[in-house]
C-alpha cells in the first residue's frame, strides 16, 4: 500500500497490527485501524463495523456462570473450544481489537446470512510482510465458549495460516472485545481460565476498580507515572509489558530507551526503543507496577501481557469498568527483558531472521537479515513452540541456532543478554 492510499483521518483506536515475528520472536495481535484503500465510504464502513457490528447479533448463557479452560502462551490468552465433531477451535483473545478476526475454514463451517445493508466489499490490508490482504466481512453463525453461546456475530475473514505458524499451533481467529459486551467475562491468567457471566449473576468484586468511558466502550483506562496522567488500552493481544507515547508526558528511565528489533507493522517497519522506567506506574489507586519495562511508540498507549499476566481481569462493558484482582499484595516487580538479539519470520521447516538488535551478541556473531535457522539446541524448528522458545530465551544462557548456508548446516552459538536490565 502507497502512502496516498493511506487516509489521513484514521478511525479511533489507531494501533499496530504486529503478524509476525517480533523482538524475541514475540507477537502482538492488535487489530484496529485497517486502512482502506483510501475510499471515505469504505472508512464509514469500517467505522460502522467497529462501533455497532462488531457485537454479536444474540448472546445466551444457559448457565449464570461459566469457565472456559485457557492457555498463557507467551503472554498471550488463548482459549480452546469443541462443541461438535468439528474443531478443536482455538482463539487469542484480544482485548486491545475492534473486531473479531476467524479463519475461512471456520467461516465456512458456521456460515450466517448478511444483515440487511451489509456491504461485502473487501478491506484492503497491509501485512507485515508488506503485502496488501482483502480481508472481507462475513458472519459467523455461532461462536461457543462453555456455556455462551454468541450469534450471527459479524467478523473478518482472516488467513491465520502464518499466525499458527509463529504459534506453532493452530490458531483459528481473534476474538475481539466487543463480542463481550452483553456479559461481564474475566480474563484469570494465574488460574488459565476465562470466565464468563450474565449481568444478572455478578456480586461486588474486590480488586482496584478503574473506569472507562469513551465512544466505542473499548477498554481505555487512565493510569499515571510520576505524577502525569495519561491513558492507555488494556490490550491482551500485546505480549510486552507497556507501550507508551511519551507526548506531552516527561518519563523518567533507569534505563534509557535502547534500538531493539525491527517490528512490522500495519504503518510500515518501525524500530523498537525500549528501557525501563525510574517510576511506578498506577493503575486506579491500588494496582502499581515497580519501574515497568518500555516500549516507545507513537502511537497508542497500550498495557500488555507481560503485566496482565499477574492479573485477573473482570471487564464489565455496561457499567465501563475493569476490576484488577491480584493475590499478591504490594507492588509488581518486572524483572529483566531477556533477548536472543535475533527476530524471526517463520514457517514449519524454518525460520528466517527478520531483524538483528545492533550491538547484541547476535550481531556481533555475525548473524544476518535473511539467515535461515533449521534448529533450536540441535531440535528442528518445527519442535519449538512459541511458549518453548520464549521460555528458552527468558531463562537459558545461551542458544545454539544451526545456520543453513548453501547446502552446509552451520551450528552458532548466540548468548542470550539483558536487553533491559
Amino acid at each position: 500500500m502507497t502512502s496516498r492510499n493511506v487516509p489521513e483521518s484514521k478511525p479511533p483506536l489507531a494501533k499496530t497490527l504486529r503478524v509476525f515475528a517480533l523482538a524475541a520472536l514475540s507477537l502482538s495481535l492488535a487489530f484496529a485501524t485497517l486502512f482502506s484503500a483510501g475510499c471515505s465510504g469504505v472508512q464509514q464502513q469500517l467505522m460502522r463495523f467497529y462501533k455497532r457490528e462488531s457485537r454479536p447479533g444474540h448472546t445466551r448463557i444457559s448457565e449464570p456462570v461459566t469457565f472456559v479452560p485457557a492457555r498463557v502462551e507467551a503472554n498471550y490468552f488463548i482459549v480452546e473450544v469443541k462443541w461438535d465433531k468439528h474443531g478443536p477451535w482455538r482463539f487469542i483473545v484480544d482485548t486491545g481489537s475492534s473486531v473479531t478476526l476467524l479463519s475461512p475454514e471456520y467461516v465456512r463451517r458456521y456460515p450466517a446470512g448478511k444483515k440487511d445493508g451489509d456491504s461485502a466489499r473487501a478491506i484492503n490490508v497491509r501485512s507485515a510482510t508488506g503485502g496488501v490482504q482483502k480481508l472481507p466481512p462475513a458472519n459467523a453463525r455461532i461462536i461457543k465458549l462453555g456455556d455462551a453461546l454468541f450469534y450471527n456475530v459479524p467478523v473478518l475473514v482472516y488467513d491465520c495460516a502464518e499466525l499458527s505458524a509463529h504459534f506453532g499451533m493452530k490458531i483459528d481467529g481473534v476474538i475481539g472485545f466487543p463480542l463481550f459486551r452483553d456479559t461481564v467475562f474475566s480474563l484469570d491468567y494465574p488460574n488459565g481460565r476465562l470466565i464468563i457471566s450474565r449481568r444478572s449473576a455478578v456480586v461486588s468484586v474486590p480488586g482496584t476498580v478503574v473506569r472507562f468511558n469513551n465512544e466505542i466502550r473499548a477498554p481505555i483506562i487512565p493510569v499515571s507515572i510520576g505524577g502525569e496522567t495519561f491513558t492507555v488500552l488494556i490490550d491482551s493481544g500485546s505480549d510486552g509489558a507497556l507501550v507508551l507515547n511519551p507526548l506531552g508526558l516527561k518519563p523518567r528511565f533507569e534505563q534509557e530507551p535502547r534500538t531493539g528489533a525491527t517490528v512490522g507493522t500495519l504503518l510500515g517497519d518501525r524500530v523498537q526503543e525500549i528501557g525501563r522506567l525510574s517510576t511506578p506506574l498506577r493503575i486506579g489507586d491500588g494496582a502499581m507496577i515497580d519501574k515497568p519495562v518500555v516500549d516507545i511508540t507513537d502511537q497508542l498507549s497500550a498495557i500488555g501481557g507481560e503485566i496482565l499476566k499477574n492479573y485477573c481481569l473482570v471487564f464489565d462493558s455496561k457499567l465501563g469498568t475493569v476490576t484488577f484482582q491480584r493475590a499478591e499484595a504490594g507492588p509488581l516487580a518486572m524483572g529483566p527483558q531477556r533477548s536472543a538479539g535475533i527476530s524471526f519470520t517463520k514457517t514449519p521447516a524454518y525460520w528466517r531472521v527478520a531483524s538483528v538488535v545492533p550491538g547484541s551478541p547476535a550481531e556481533a556473531a555475525g548473524v544476518q537479515v535473511g539467515d535461515i535457522v533449521a534448529r533450536i539446541n540441535g531440535e528442528p524448528v518445527s519442535d519449538w513452540q512459541l511458549q518453548r522458545y520464549d521460555t528458552l530465551v527468558r531463562t537459558a544462557a545461551e542458544i545454539t541456532c544451526t545456520f543453513v548456508r548453501g547446502a552446509r548446516e552451520n551450528p552458532m552459538v548466540i548468548p542470550v543478554f539483558d536487553l533491559v536490565k
